[in-house]
């Protein structure tokens, strides 16, 4: 057991240099900074806007739509007095991301039922989707003048009548069903906060998986590179137990370095999630989710963590196979690609696409990949798939025994000197 322990310990120190370090506080930093940027740009997005107004109307139907964008936390510059183009000109030179042409005859035409238009530019000097927004609650202050301004018709049209049930005489009570359980609400809430929810496990196994096996198949490649690994070899302990150390080892570093990155980007996601937070809230998402039971319990995070912790030693045990077939550390950089698309293929489909609708093939396919089962894990546990997510662990650990197995009897003979994988090399012409 001391052997073990201390090979266990030279694996880790081997594993865990200064480089290692830095990069991630780094990282971490980074991720924080520009989560923190983001943040506050979204509020300085969400804040008092300046926008520029030529009114060529001065009616009370554009003196209305004035006010509702004042209400709308827009600082209004007034352009009277300027053609279109001189407003146009003194806006884009200006701090006004956006002007506001109404043009003359705006509130006749409202009063006499036609449709009037009026005139929006935005001043796009920055492509971001916070820059976008100012546009989108333009509009949205639009879409409500439309709405009160067809209210007040109705009304004066046809009094003691609710405008809202004329215009939209049939309504509609939406339920979800979730299995047994029914809850009034819009299924596109829960899909929006189930991906909301689920979007950090995808990420999570895809870090794990592939920081870990990265750190497998590069150490193995350096001991043969550096002749180190002939060495471990004459040490009188089990090659298994030089097979389990090494592992046992990545998959420890791994799980720390997948933690310190979740944290770092858990920091970034932070600048974005809060408007979509507030959204869910103001909607009744979560009584909405409480009510339908599509919350994890303990049970239900001690199946996700099994399923993860059986992806991770589906990874090292491959990526342990993968590093005996490397020939340098430089060739080991390119052996992490089959593994990095075994991951990224169920990832985007978990994210994109629903199993249970995809062609057989296609789910076929899916489903033998060991790393696509963890990704389903949490939707099942909504669902109550008890008997898929069993299947799905039983196949994870069928095939890392296997693995195992066959890493083991690499190991075990003088195989794992010589085994090389030369990918473009062409054999050398015989005489």
């Amino acid at each position: 057991m001391r052997k073990f322990t201390n090979l266990l310990k030279k694996e880790i120190q081997e594993l865990v240099t200064k480089q290692l370090v830095i990069s991630l506080a780094l990282f971490v930093i980074l991720f924080s900074y520009i989560g923190k940027v983001t943040e506050k740009e979204d509020e300085k997005a969400s804040g008092v806007q300046t926008i520029s107004v030529l009114n060529l109307d001065g009616s009370a139907n554009s003196q209305d739509l004035l006010k509702r964008l004042e209400s709308a936390r827009f600082k209004i510059l007034d352009q009277s007095g300027k053609t279109k183009e001189q407003a146009l000109e003194a806006a884009k030179t200006g701090d006004s991301k956006l002007l506001l042409v109404i043009p003359a005859g705006y509130g006749e035409s409202l009063n006499s039922l036609k449709p009037s238009e009026i005139e929006t530019y935005s001043f796009m000097r920055t492509f971001s989707l916070v820059g976008a927004r100012r546009q989108i609650v333009v509009q949205n202050v639009i879409d409500t003048l439309n709405e009160a301004q067809s209210d007040k018709i109705l009304r004066e049209k046809l009094p003691g009548l609710d405008p809202a049930s004329l215009k939209k005489p049939v309504k509609s009570r939406d339920f979800v069903v979730v299995r047994n359980r029914v809850a009034q609400g819009s299924a596109g809430m829960v899909a929006f906060l189930m991906m909301q929810q689920s979007l950090i496990i995808p990420i999570v196994l895809m870090m794990i998986v592939m920081y870990s096996s990265q750190m497998v198949i590069s150490a193995v490649a350096m001991e043969k590179q550096d002749k180190t690994l002939e060495t471990l070899l004459t040490v009188p302990i089990k090659r298994t137990s030089i097979i389990t150390a090494k592992m046992l080892a990545a998959g420890l570093v791994g799980l720390i370095s997948a933690g310190i990155y979740m944290f770092g980007y858990r920091g970034l996601l932070g600048g974005f999630g809060k408007e979509a937070a507030r959204i869910g809230a103001q909607a009744g998402g979560s009584a909405l989710m409480q009510k339908l039971g599509l919350s994890f319990s303990t049970t239900g995070y001690a199946v996700l963590g099994l399923a993860l912790f059986l992806s991770i030693l589906v990874a090292l045990a491959l990526a342990m196979i993968l590093g005996v077939l490397a020939e340098d550390f430089r060739s080991a950089q390119a052996m992490i690609m089959p593994l990095i698309f075994m991951v990224m293929i169920p990832y985007f489909i978990s994210l994109l696409a629903d199993i249970n609708t995809v062609s057989l093939p296609v789910k076929i396919f899916i489903l033998l990949i060991p790393f696509s089962h963890p990704f389903l894990v949490p939707q099942n546990i909504y669902l109550g798939n008890w008997g898929m997510i069993a299947g799905g662990m039983a196949y994870m650990l069928v095939i890392f025994v296997a693995l195992t197995i066959f890493a083991a009897r690499i190991f075990s003979t003088d195989k794992v000197l010589t085994m090389k994988l030369r990918l473009g090399k062409k054999k050398p012409a015989v005489v």
